[in-house]
Formats: structure tokens, sequence, C-alpha cells
């Protein structure tokens, strides 16, 4: 086996720099990626499928062009899981769904695997989800648990866990995630990673209907990483008719520019710790509170206070989310194949395989009085342009699961482990966690910072300031723990 180099895995972007300079090669890059899979991926279950040829002939591809003299790309030779959800050519889309696992590979990418691709990135295989993306664990019937870095018997989150897993492991430097209610930024947050959930529409998704809550995005180690993401993958696509493009005025003229340069001072922001509802662990209270202290400092912030008065995010999201997995499904899986699926996606569809259209008014009702509440909040004039919660309720629970179902001595409903995230997926907001701290049990704690619709940059940029008045631990400690360095 390759042995692991001790300098692996590097950031996303100082490895395209090594790579586009001719210092690192990709197919070292890719070794090294698969030689750390090799290594841990059985300790943590974050790879479900490797493709060891597909990845080791693109990075062969990505060295022919250097050494032609061209620019291979912003991801030059940089391997990168992508979540089970999302097509890549060459691997089974498999949604960690027992129905979906022996289906043929896929034949094209998705918008954003594309775009990643074609700047020079190159995919290694799929990591682990939940059955369509539908809890804050990462556990199917499938693929089995998808553990913790930090704390093995603790869940990376989900759904986009086995990225979560990846890349807080070290087994690649940067790996696709989806956030239809926090899919992206609870796997951060339980991780120790950063997590960016852009604006509605930034990256094309053409398949988020009909709830128009779920969004693509990466989880990467670094806020300048996640910039770099976000300048390959944003931008319109026809395929997508809720695409929007990049903003042609960024500071610095894109993302990874407008996150170290962009002008924030005195912006307006509310911190709040439980949006009005919640309850939170005291440990994540705390940390989180003094994450967000730090950053209103450093930043120059003005903090305000404003109503907070809004619709349980939380039943709202829940109310609507169950009709994406008519999408998810095939047209003869249901009810013929009912007892393959996982006890909630079987629960969720047999709730409403018969339920009239009438019935889903009430929850577009409360979903639009939301949006006027949270547009109410962000207001330019009376408002805040910064809205900033914990991430997740608690730190990371058991691997297997169940979520909580009592936090700070309050019986809740499991969903409300992660109250916080849903908001900025009901109503389009641009939003990052970063890493806050670290509980006396080891495990990470996320911040969660929330912008206005469109003011990615924004956020990106304070996330970058707070990353560098606080700087975390950019993966696991103790990583490697075998086959290494």
């Amino acid at each position: 086996m390759t042995e692991i180099d001790p300098v692996w895995p590097m950031t996303v972007v100082d490895l395209a720099a090594a790579v586009r300079s001719g210092e690192r090669t990709a197919r070292w890059a890719v070794e090294q990626a698969l030689a750390a899979i090799e290594a841990r991926n059985d300790e943590v279950n974050a790879f479900v499928a490797v493709d060891v040829e597909g990845a080791l002939v693109a990075a062969d591809e990505v060295d022919a062009t250097v050494a032609r003299g061209e620019d291979p790309g912003p991801l030059a030779g940089v391997p990168f899981g992508v979540k089970d959800l999302e097509d890549a050519i060459g691997m089974v889309t498999s949604y960690g769904s027992v129905p979906f696992a022996d289906h043929p590979p896929a034949t094209r990418d998705s918008v954003m695997v594309g775009r990643m691709r074609g700047a020079g990135g190159i995919p290694v295989g799929k990591t682990a989800a939940p059955e369509f993306g539908t809890l804050q664990f990462t556990r199917s019937r499938a693929w089995g648990t998808t553990r913790n870095p930090w704390h093995l018997d603790r869940t990376p989150g989900g759904s986009s866990g086995g990225s979560g897993a990846a890349v807080a492991g070290g087994l690649v430097p940067i790996a696709t995630a989806s956030d239809g209610g926090g899919s992206t930024r609870i796997p951060a947050a339980f991780s120790g990673l950063v997590g960016f959930k852009p604006t509605l529409g930034l990256i094309p998704h053409p398949d988020q209907i009909p709830s128009l809550t779920a969004v693509k995005g990466a989880l990467t180690t670094t806020v300048r990483d996640a910039a770099r993401h976000l300048d390959v993958s944003a931008g319109l696509d026809d395929r997508d008719r809720y695409s929007v493009p990049v903003p042609p005025d960024l500071a610095g003229g894109s993302f990874e520019a407008a996150a170290e340069v962009l002008d924030v001072q005195g912006l307006r922001v509310m911190w709040s710790p439980d949006l009005g509802f919640a309850a939170v662990d005291p440990e994540v209270a705390e940390l989180s509170a003094a994450a967000a202290e730090v950053l209103v400092a450093a930043a120059g912030l003005t903090r305000r206070a404003v109503d907070l008065a809004l619709t349980d995010p939380v039943r709202t999201w829940l109310s609507a989310g169950s009709i994406d997995l008519w999408t998810d499904i095939e047209r003869d899986m249901w009810p013929d194949r009912a007892d393959d699926f996982t006890p909630f996606v079987r629960m969720a569809l047999s709730a409403t395989a018969d339920r009239p259209v009438r019935t889903l008014a009430p929850s577009d009702a409360r979903r639009k009085q939301l949006d006027r509440e949270v547009a109410a909040v962000f207001d330019r004039r009376s408002g805040v342009d910064v809205l900033l919660t914990p991430t997740a309720a608690v730190p990371a629970f058991a691997a297997e699961g169940p979520p909580p179902t009592e936090i700070a001595g309050r019986d809740v409903n499991p969903a409300m482990s992660v109250p916080f995230t849903m908001l900025a997926n009901l109503c389009g907001n641009a939003a990052c966690s970063v890493p806050a701290g670290v509980t006396s049990e080891g495990l990470p704690v996320g911040l969660q910072i929330i912008g206005r619709r469109h003011a990615d940059a924004t956020v990106l940029r304070l996330a970058r300031i707070f990353e560098e008045a606080q700087p975390w631990t950019r993966l696991a400690p103790g990583w490697p723990r075998a086959g290494g360095a």
C-alpha cells in the first residue's frame, strides 16, 4: 500500500497550487487519498464505493495537461468524495437505499460534480448518506452506520455524514454535500468542519423541486476552500429554472477574494441562542455564544435586537419534507418494496400515500408566513444584516442514533436536536457553520452565520474573519490512525 505522506491532506487551495506548479502531481494526490481511504475507511464507513481506476485515469489526464503547459483549473488534481445522492459518471447513485443499490452506474455527472471535474477535480468515490438524505445522522440499511472521526461511537451528522467523516478523517480534502434542512451544516458542526449553504439557486440543482429547500455544497476544512468550491460551482444553468447568476460586483472579483477583502465593518448583527423556541445543551450554548462574541469583536459588527417571533421552522419544514420522497422513489417501488425502506422513509410514504392536495395548504401557508417574518428580520432599514445562532442544539450523539428526545431538561421531538438550520432552507438564505469550539468530551460545536439571500460573500467573509480570530483544528485529532506515517 502507498505510504501516507505526513503532509497529507493539504488544503484544497494549497494542493491545487502544488499540482498547477508541478510541485506535486495529481497522481500523487489521488494515490494519497486512496491510501488514506484504504487505511481508515473501515473505521468510519465514510466511502461506500471507490473508483480506483477512474480516479487514476483522471489524475494522469490532469498531469498531462500540466506537462503541456496548460492550466487544469482551480481544483487541479484535488481528489474529492461525491455524496451518494448525486450522480458521478461511472458510479452508482444509491441514495442510501436498498432498492437503488443495484442500479447501473450513472452516465452523467450532476451539474456540480461536472463543474468540479471540469475545474481539474477528481472524484474518487461515493460517500455515505442516510436513505434519501432524510436523517441528521448517517445510517442506512444499504450501507450501515457512518462514524465520526473525532469520536467513533458518535455520528458525524447527516445527511452529508459520509462526506463529513471523509474530510474530518483526512481521507480527502473536500467532499460534496447537499443541504435540504441542514445536511451540510449539521455534519460541519458535528465534525469540526466548514459547511457553507449558498443562497437557493446559486449552485444549480435541477432536481430540487418540489420543496425548493435543497441546495448543493461541500464540506471543507477551511473557509478559503469553501469559497474556491463556490467559485467553481456557482452560476446559471438552463436545466435549473431557479438558478441565479454569480453577482457581477463581487469584491475582488470572486467569492474567494471577497472572503479576504469584503468590507463588513459596522454590519448589524443579532445573536440568538434559541431562535425563541429551542432547547439547547448548556455546553453548546456556552461555546457558540463565546464564538459569536469573538466574531462580533473581530469583524467590528454592530449589535442589534429584533423581534424573533417566528413561525416554528421545524414544524414547517417537517410538514413539507415528505413530499420530496415521492419524487425520489420510482413508481413501482411503493408499496411493492415498502419493506426495503428504512422505518422513517416507510412511515413518511405511508402517511402521505393517500393525502389529498388540500391538506398541503396549511403547510404552504406557514412557509409563506415564515418568509415574511424572516424578511422582516433582515429588513435593510429596521432589521439586521446577520443572524448568529448555534448550528445544532446538541453535540454529536450516538452514531447509530436515535437523536436525543431530552435536551437541557426538556422533552423534545428528535428533530429538535438540529432546530436552527431549517430556517435558511425554507427561506433561501445564505448560511455557514464554522467550528466554534470543543466540548469537555472532545466533540466539536458549530457557530451558524446566517445572512440575507444573495449575501453569500458577506457570510463567507465573516466566516473567514472568525477563522483568523479563532483558528480551529483542521482534522480530527489522532489522524492517521493506521497504515500511514
